[in-house]
């Protein structure tokens, strides 16, 4: 079955960076777009970044400039760089991907900025 597992959440400090990854199993990960999305506290849940499988990406405003996801298909795994870190980039960041029409996302890894 699909599985997504985040990992590399934390606590950092304002202007510092983290990487975040998300290992994929249970399907074919080279062909399918892969996204980052984050939810704050008591906020909805929003696209942060996404990649297709050619390897083209999309980011939201807010993060443009600072955040880079990218790809391994030899590790099945799709990676969020972020740098110059906010406190308002403070959130619970998930890993999500549509196989066959049906979304999975993972269970989410916190990333906490803070002085």
């Amino acid at each position: 079955q699909v599985q997504l597992v985040e990992s590399g959440g934390g606590l950092v400090q304002p202007g510092g960076s983290l990487r975040l990854s998300c290992a994929a199993s249970g399907f074919i990960f080279r062909i399918y777009t892969m996204g980052w999305y984050r939810q704050a506290p008591g906020k909805q849940r929003d696209l942060v970044a996404d990649i297709t499988f050619g390897g083209s990406t999309n980011y939201a405003e807010s993060v443009k400039g600072r955040f880079t996801i990218s790809r391994d298909n030899a590790k099945n795994t799709v990676y969020l760089q972020m740098n110059s870190l906010k406190p308002e980039d403070t959130a619970v960041y998930y890993c999500t991907t549509r196989v066959r029409g049906e979304g999975y996302w993972g269970k989410g890894t916190l990333v906490t900025v803070s002085s």
